[in-house]
């Protein structure tokens, strides 16, 4: 069985990467881990008829979120298509968020963290968010990042950027194949290099076991040799009608133009494509 962390802050944006992760993992024996993290700086809300408890301010968040959970978990269930094999446990926690998620990816043997990225009308990008992008970089579980308005729709075209620099074990691609075989999906594999106009015998080597590794999959790789590497990945994802992008977090640096934007408080996403970030364990 799967176990599954939905981390969410009751918005429109967390249900609808709640829809999506459902459906990704229909054919799935599941866990579903519905969580909130509770702040102390929190506001209570004035509409929720709980007592507040003055001695023991935690409680009353706590009791608060659990009752917001439970409808969640309630709507959740009107749309629920596999009730025989998915089961949904809520989990509140206060404190850090980050250190909140680790713990429970610890205690829960997590194996997907499922979060939104919020849209941004008057920009051609989206959004990631403080905890999504939190979550990616510093959390090592393997993550699917879901847009803000994506549909589920089972992926057929599958991209995996990547440096060619393999300083990971390639275990860490083990979810992907999964994903690949149960969706019956075609990997894409994509290098973008700015700097040199052919690749060296390092790199090379490098492809023969990306191709080794890929062997039973229907796969095949292209190369781009482009100073702008989002300009070159948003082309490839639109070109071959990509559905989902796949990246090792080690690469993440790499891409950095991608996911980074000049304000680097901010992190964009430049794409409405869901992304799935792959971390070593440890």
């Amino acid at each position: 069985m799967k176990n599954v962390l939905l981390p969410t802050d009751f918005s429109e944006n967390s249900w609808n990467a709640i829809k999506y992760a459902i459906h990704f993992f229909n054919s799935s024996k599941c866990g579903f881990y519905v969580l909130h993290v509770n702040s102390l700086n929190n506001i209570i809300s004035q509409d929720d008829n709980l007592t507040f408890d003055a001695y023991n301010p935690e409680n009353t968040y706590t009791k608060i979120t659990k009752h917001k959970l439970r409808r969640f978990v309630k709507r959740i269930s009107n749309i629920e298509p596999n009730k025989n094999s998915h089961r949904f446990f809520i989990l509140t926690e206060t404190g850090f968020f980050i250190d909140s998620i680790r713990k429970i990816v610890t205690e829960k043997l997590i194996d997907f963290i499922v979060m939104g990225t919020k849209g941004a009308s008057d920009l051609n990008e989206i959004i990631l968010g403080t905890n999504t992008a939190d979550v990616i970089t510093k959390v090592k579980c393997t993550t699917l990042a879901i847009p803000e308005k994506a549909e589920f729709t089972p992926p057929k075209e599958i991209a995996f950027p990547t440096d060619l620099n393999l300083t990971y074990n390639l275990d860490v691609l083990h979810p992907l194949v999964e994903i690949i075989n149960n969706f019956k999906a075609s990997l894409r594999i994509l290098h973008i290099n700015k700097n040199r106009k052919y690749l060296n015998g390092y790199l090379d080597e490098n492809i023969t076991l990306l191709e080794d590794y890929f062997t039973n999959i229907e796969s095949s790789f292209h190369y781009f040799n482009d100073k702008k590497v989002e300009d070159a990945v948003h082309y490839f994802v639109e070109s071959k009608n990509i559905d989902l992008i796949c990246m090792v977090a080690k690469n993440l640096n790499y891409f950095q133009q991608l996911f980074f934007h000049s304000n680097i408080d901010k992190v964009s996403y430049h794409t409405d494509k869901p992304l799935l970030v792959l971390h070593e364990k440890n």
